[in-house]
């Protein structure tokens, strides 16, 4: 079996990871509220599990000062990598530049929103420990509106049916993965599709799958774009277009 739930109780690993370095990809778009605040909980707590990392905040073009922000920060921390996309190009664009950017034996990738906990990091690396190759957070409780849970089930449901992915929580952006992975597959996908298109191509090559489910909140700051109708519609597009590629190839 390629693709495994961890159940029960994790042993959190409290020691670091000799000889490894960790990249640790942000997506952003319009996210200066936000983007301090993750960034700092992320350089109190990173030291703690690996010596060496780097912080790679990809700026989709935003139209506030998150580029603004992004920067100063780097200027106060080396580890800190900024890249800036001149207009925005859609998250799974920021994701890719991100991926191409790392330079860690490990990739970890979340957004720039605050929903998630990186103290929760630890569930993950326990299960690359374990023998995953990708080790996929799922949200135990959804912190999003009605309208946006139902979406994304039907959705879930649909890669499921269509191309037999067994994974809970596609695109949640909680995922930690060995860097040879992303070397070896291509991804084509410039919206929320990425997500989907990335496992499907990492099963389909044999990659064993984990999944361990993570805390979600609620967004504080700031304005979700994952339910926005062009959003939707270019990931259903990007959708229909990778099935034909996929059943052109056989």
């Amino acid at each position: 079996m390629f693709l495994q739930e961890k159940m029960g109780k994790l042993l959190y690993p409290t020691d670091k990871i000799p000889g490894k370095m960790l990249s640790v990809v942000l997506p952003a778009y319009n996210e200066e509220k936000n983007i301090k605040k993750v960034v700092d909980s992320i350089l109190k707590f990173i030291p703690s599990l690996v010596e060496k990392y780097e912080i790679i905040i990809v700026n989709d073009g935003s139209k506030d000062d998150t580029g603004k922000l992004v920067d100063e920060l780097a200027k106060n921390c080396r580890e800190i990598v900024p890249l800036h996309h001149t207009q925005n190009r859609g998250y799974g664009a920021a994701l890719t530049t991100g991926f191409k950017k790392a330079k860690g034996d490990f990739i970890f990738f979340t957004d720039a929103d605050g929903q998630f906990d990186i103290k929760e990091l630890p569930k993950l690396l326990s299960l690359i420990k374990e023998g995953a190759d990708i080790a996929c957070g799922y949200r135990k409780e959804r912190a999003d509106p009605l309208f946006r849970r139902i979406n994304a089930g039907i959705y879930n449901l649909l890669i499921r049916v269509i191309f037999g992915l067994k994974v809970k929580d596609i695109d949640c952006a909680f995922k930690l993965f060995k860097r040879k992975i992303i070397e070896e597959i291509n991804l084509e996908s410039s919206g929320a599709f990425v997500s989907a298109e990335f496992l499907i191509l990492a099963k389909k090559r044999g990659y064993v799958i984990k999944q361990v489910g993570v805390s979600h909140f609620p967004r504080i700051e700031g304005k979700q774009t994952g339910n926005n109708l062009k959003v939707v519609l270019k990931a259903f597009l990007e959708l229909i277009k990778f099935r034909r590629k996929i059943k052109k190839k056989g």
